[in-house]
């Protein structure tokens, strides 16, 4: 039953973005409606707009807005603050019966394969949305997707207190990559960037350093996050972790790229290297808990707020930064 209209932001086809007319519908069965307040946009919405994701993780048309937070009716309570996760697992096959959602046998994202939430409204599977804390911060709930890709390669990597950690790469994966290793106690947090503009962020994110690629770092890192997504990047995590370290791969390389490497080197060198793909809903829930709670606050990270009508400047900003830039928002209500 369609109650009303509004408009999103949708991508057509490759090269083919623009606000489009939608209606709203009531939800299905098992469906929560949610009136979309904020939505992050990163660099892969470029790439779904520029047709350079794997095909395999994407079907045009498609709504943009993998990054949200929202508000639902709570009845006596009134509105609620909520966030869900983007991740779709079907909840039966063996990936999901492990609690490995992020690896279910059919792959369903929003924002990828459903509807996003730069629209007038997002219907998202009850059993995915997560109320937040009366005291949370939507400027810090939008940051709950990216968050939980982060978190869930930490808790992969374990890190023991004391350890040494380079993140590289100073985008919002990068700069939540230092914010969250905070969690397990680093002795030293160091971020590789190549613009110096994001200094004062990465340093606000917990960064003891802030440095250019160039002279590259010594091979004496515990942890190595790359989050830059490029092949450059990876070869430089490789070589900066110790013997025995861990390398965490959390950079998306547009697809078909490809990044060579001395195997025998990385084998001589015992080191332990992690390819992470997006968040469990254990992971997803465990970071809302951490919002709700104000452990974790990376609200300043946004740095860039436009209303929904102002989406093609929101887009020039995220692919010409100019100056400090962190995340950048869509404010999807109005005032």
């Amino acid at each position: 039953m369609i109650t009303g209209a509004g408009r999103s932001l949708v991508v057509a086809a490759p090269g083919s973005v623009s606000l489009a007319a939608s209606g709203l519908s009531s939800p299905a069965e098992g469906e929560l409606s949610v009136r979309p307040k904020l939505v992050g946009l990163c660099g892969t919405d470029l790439e779904i707009i520029d047709g350079r994701i794997d095909p395999a993780y994407v079907r045009y048309p498609i709504v943009l807005g993998h990054e949200w937070c929202g508000v639902v009716e709570g009845g006596q309570e009134g509105e609620q603050l909520v966030v869900g996760e983007g991740v779709v697992p079907c909840g039966h096959c063996q990936r999901c019966r492990q609690g490995r959602t992020n690896l279910c046998e059919t792959y369903d994202e929003v924002g990828f394969t459903r509807d996003g939430a730069a629209a007038p409204e997002i219907r998202v599977p009850r059993s995915l949305v997560h109320v937040l804390g009366p005291a949370a911060d939507p400027a810090a709930a939008v940051l709950a997707e990216p968050a939980a890709v982060v978190y869930q390669a930490l808790r992969r990597a374990a890190p023991a207190p004391g350890w040494r950690v380079l993140v590289i790469g100073d985008g919002t994966i990068g700069l939540l990559g230092a914010l969250l290793s905070g969690l397990w106690s680093p002795a030293v947090v160091d971020v590789v960037g190549t613009r110096a503009d994001q200094a004062e962020l990465a340093s606000r994110a917990g960064a003891d350093s802030f440095r250019p690629p160039e002279p590259a770092p010594g091979a004496d890192y515990d942890l190595v996050i790359e989050a830059a997504g490029s092949p450059a990047a990876v070869v430089s995590a490789l070589a900066a972790a110790r013997r025995g370290g861990v390398v965490l791969l959390l950079g998306l390389p547009t697809h078909g790229h490809e990044t060579p490497f001395a195997v025998a080197d990385a084998v001589n060198r015992d080191l332990a290297i992690h390819a992470s793909f997006s968040y469990t809903s254990s992971a997803f829930a465990e970071v809302v808990a951490l919002l709700s709670s104000r452990r974790l606050d990376p609200s300043f990270i946004v740095t860039h707020r436009f209303p929904l009508e102002e989406w093609s400047q929101a887009l020039e900003v995220l692919r010409q930064p100019i100056g400090e830039r962190g995340k950048v928002v869509l404010e999807m209500e109005p005032g």
